[in-house]
């Protein structure tokens, strides 16, 4: 056997295992970790169980004991096996099983004290996969609690190890060298107009060419990419093989195993391809520095993936792949000045995804709350919460976080909680094959097609042959047997909803009702697979929203976008599975026709009526509506002959906090003790303070009404006069009162509103013998006396009485008496008594 750097500090790694529980391992790629580490174990004194090889990727997992048992001169299923979602190999022999660690989680809960297992080996915990995090923190959890003998080994190229140290107790870190070869990092650039495809498919000539000799290895940020740079570059000297988490496992082992033909292989693979997997012959790396990531989206409750640069971390793994066995040389489509913008690491998973399966896998530990976990990244609050929200909605959780019956129901499947809730109530209906179809096709891009109609996709795989697409079908009907409704018992209603409950206490207590959408006997493949979908994503419920079909509204409030092409766009309802993109306007990536009866059949206990009443400014009053809702899709309105009359006084109350006090029908008397009173300074009749006070004197007054105009105007002098007080009103009284009376006996209203203060208007006559001018208020503001002759015309505006007798007066006066020669025109009208007579008239009334 090829000696290799791992076996340099197997001693040391060895000997703290003896002594201690834990260690951690840090070896950079090509040191042999993977294949050397887990079988130098097996004959430890402390190792009479399993060892446990966990593996981020399926790929790795089955590339990994398919390397070991090769070096051990056996096939896998003897004293090496592999167990991953769709393929396992495996018997009562194995002694070291590689498995996905999405599966150690499933068994680590079925088996918390995880009898017949020596150890569990963490590979490439430097990703900081989700699952991984989560199997370590439960791993820890068993050990502390139920078997303290259990060794824990996390091992990674660039793993943090003091964190981890600290994590696992202060564990000793065993350090590898590794194995250095010479590495040429060229940096190349892009043109960033063009596209990736074309940039990568002139960089895979251009190192074929310059480079001789070897395999090159290409990263790609995913499969589209990787597809259209494989049409780009094909018909060289060269065998062009692809490599991906979609391709079935032959097509995976052809592109990772030397070439039969003794020709040069180009490997067009994604960030799959980064770490726990050696590609023999490779020596050329071509790095497009994009990767294309899930990121969980908490505004649209979607995860979607994200084509962003590369982490430099990546890129060192990437390029580590050219010189695992000889010299090598990475092409990078990027400039070395670059590197530095690139961010180090990629965020642990933990930070950026939907958490409700780690909250729902940790009720089912018997832990509520995540934190009291040892983890590396505690898992943030607000997703917590907002998991919590959507399992409860499930009835997975109960109001105190306890895991119901239903949830330990979802927990035990593979599966996401959405997911699982679907196999779950769907098997209670009578369609778990369909259900479980349907799970395999969203968890397993490819298979069936890329239709946008699952439908289409699900009929299609039910026709394929090949490998895939029967592990896929085997696997469907693992999963329909787990929730099958037994034969004797007939098929639960749609009416249940998401109910709660285990599915054995569901069938117990439910009724036999008939079949959904108005008890027809059978359900055509179109509407299964809408039924199954809805009870998967019932907040993604849509209906179309445009003519054409490109927006949808769903359920759960956000918009969706569909290609008008397609033949779901004329459909009235979808039930939708997966979508890409913003919150605004996802992107459409499988869907289901769905009937309006079935939606209303599925979810009655979720359809609301609502009677809404809003105010109208156009005419003052108020529009009463009824509604029936399913989240937020209207599905009939029309107009409430019977509004709720609390409903129409809200409204209308509604309508004058927005639209102002001038909305109500102010009597002139009532508008003039309003400004009076503003101009005397008394609050109580003020905007703000009407509005402050709106909820305490409005009401009575729109009670029968539905019109602001309707309300009677004496009610509303009423009510000002109330709020202002017999006090309030004498203030304002004597401060401003309503009218000026003249000398002479008249009476004129004070208008407070008009430009340049109060204002009175009046014939000049009535103001003979008036030696001041008249004031009002508490300052002694000087009232603008408007002068009209006795024809009622203007003659006249001042605010300095005394100052117009003295001045302008001698030119007034003698132009007064050529037009008016019957009435008193005195030099001195200081002097001269008022009168609103003729000079006759007076002399009459003297007499």
């Amino acid at each position: 056997m090829t000696a290799l750097p791992i076996h340099a500090v197997l001693p040391d790694l060895l000997a703290a295992l003896r002594t201690g529980s834990n260690a951690v391992l840090v070896a950079p790629p090509g040191a042999g970790k993977t294949t050397a580490v887990a079988p130098a174990l097996l004959d430890e004194p402390w190792c009479s169980g399993q060892v446990l090889l966990l593996s981020p990727r399926r790929l790795a997992a089955r590339a990994a004991a398919e390397r070991i048992a090769e070096m051990l001169g056996e096939q896998p299923g003897g004293t090496v096996g592999y167990a991953t979602r769709m393929d396992s190999k495996s018997s009562a022999r194995t002694r070291l099983l590689v498995l996905t660690e999405g599966i150690f989680v499933r068994r680590i809960q079925d088996d918390p004290e995880l009898a017949g297992v020596s150890a569990v080996l963490f590979d490439e915990v430097h990703e900081r996969s989700l699952d991984s995090d989560f199997g370590l923190a439960l791993a820890l959890d068993a050990q502390e609690a139920l078997r303290p003998d259990l060794r824990i080994i996390p091992m990674s190229a660039t793993l943090d190890g003091a964190r981890f140290a600290a994590l696992l107790g202060d564990a000793p870190v065993i350090e590898s060298e590794g194995r250095i070869q010479p590495l040429d990092l060229r940096h190349i650039g892009r043109n960033a107009e063009r596209r990736i495809e074309d940039e990568m498919a002139a960089a895979i000539r251009r190192a074929i060419s310059e480079e001789t000799q070897g395999d090159l290895l290409a990263f790609l940020p995913g499969v589209r990419e990787i597809e259209r740079t494989a049409e780009r570059i094909e018909g060289g000297p060269y065998d062009v093989h692809l490599l991906h988490g979609s391709l079935d496992p032959a097509a995976q082992r052809a592109a990772i195993r030397p070439s039969r033909s003794g020709a040069r292989k180009v490997i067009l693979a994604t960030s799959i391809a980064e770490t726990s997997l050696t590609i023999d012959g490779v020596r050329i790396v071509v790095d497009s520095g994009l990767a294309r990531r899930p990121r969980y989206d908490r505004a649209a409750g979607v995860t979607r993936l994200v084509t962003e640069r590369a982490s430099q971390a990546s890129a060192t793994q990437r390029a580590g792949r050219a010189a695992r066995q000889r010299p090598g040389v990475a092409y990078r489509l990027w400039e070395a000045a670059a590197s530095a913008g690139m961010p180090p690491f990629d965020p642990p998973e933990m930070l950026e995804s939907d958490l409700s399966s780690l909250l729902l896998d940790c009720a089912l530990w018997g832990v509520s709350d995540p934190a009291t976990l040892r983890w590396l990244d505690p898992p943030p609050a607000a997703a917590i919460a907002e998991a919590r929200t959507r399992l409860t909605a499930l009835e997975a959780l109960d109001s105190d976080g306890r895991i119901t019956p239903h949830g330990k129901a979802l927990a035990k499947l593979p599966l996401s909680p959405r997911i699982a809730h679907m196999l779950v109530r769907a098997g209670e209906m009578g369609l778990a094959q369909t259900a479980a179809e349907i799970a395999v096709l969203l968890g397993e891009r490819g298979i069936g097609g890329q239709d946008t109609d699952l439908t289409l996709r699900l009929q299609r795989w039910r026709r394929e042959s090949g490998k895939r697409a029967d592990a896929g079908r085997a696997l469907a009907k693992r999963w329909a047997r787990l929730v099958a409704t037994p034969n004797h018992l007939a098929p639960l209603p749609l009416a249940g909803g998401v109910g709660g409950g285990s599915v054995t206490a569901n069938l117990a207590t439910r009724p036999p009702l008939a079949p959904p959408a108005s008890g027809r006997g059978t359900v055509s493949a179109t509407e299964a697979t809408g039924l199954c979908l809805a009870l998967a994503f019932p907040d993604r419920v849509s209906k179309r929203r445009s003519a054409d079909g490109a927006d949808w509204a769903s359920v759960g409030g956000r918009g969706f976008r569909l290609d008008p092409l397609s033949p779901l766009a004329r459909e009235e309802w979808l039930a939708v599975g997966e979508v890409q993109g913003s919150a605004a306007g996802a992107r459409i990536l499988s869907a289901a026709p769905i009937s309006e009866a079935d939606v209303l059949a599925l979810f009655p206990d979720r359809i609301m009526t609502s009677r809404t009443v809003r105010f109208r400014p156009a005419n003052g009053g108020i529009e009463a509506l009824r509604e029936r809702r399913l989240g937020a899709v209207r599905l009939s309105s029309g107009s409430d002959d019977r509004p709720d009359p609390a409903a129409v006084v809200a409204a209308l109350l509604d309508g004058v906090r927005q639209g102002g006090l001038d909305l109500l029908p102010w009597s002139e008397a009532a508008q003039s003790l309003r400004m009076r009173a503003d101009f005397a300074g008394v609050e109580a009749l003020s905007d703000a303070a009407l509005i402050a006070s709106l909820d305490e004197w409005l009401p009575p007054l729109l009670a029968g009404k539905r019109r602001l105009s309707d309300i009677d105007r004496s009610q509303l002098s009423g009510v000002l006069d109330g709020l202002i007080g017999w006090d309030g009103k004498q203030q304002v009284d004597r401060l401003a009162p309503p009218d000026f009376r003249s000398p002479a006996g008249s009476s004129h209203a004070i208008d407070y509103m008009a430009d340049g203060g109060p204002r009175v208007e009046l014939r000049v006559q009535a103001l003979y013998g008036l030696a001041e001018h008249p004031t009002v208020g508490s300052a002694r503001i000087p009232l603008v006396l408007s002068l009209t002759s006795p024809a009622g015309r203007p003659i006249q505006t001042t605010r300095d009485l005394p100052g117009f007798w003295a001045g302008n007066w001698r030119d007034v006066a003698k132009e007064m008496r050529g037009r008016y020669p019957r009435h008193p025109w005195p030099d001195d009208p200081t002097a001269a008594p008022p009168t609103l007579r003729t000079k006759r008239a007076d002399a009459r009334s003297r007499s």
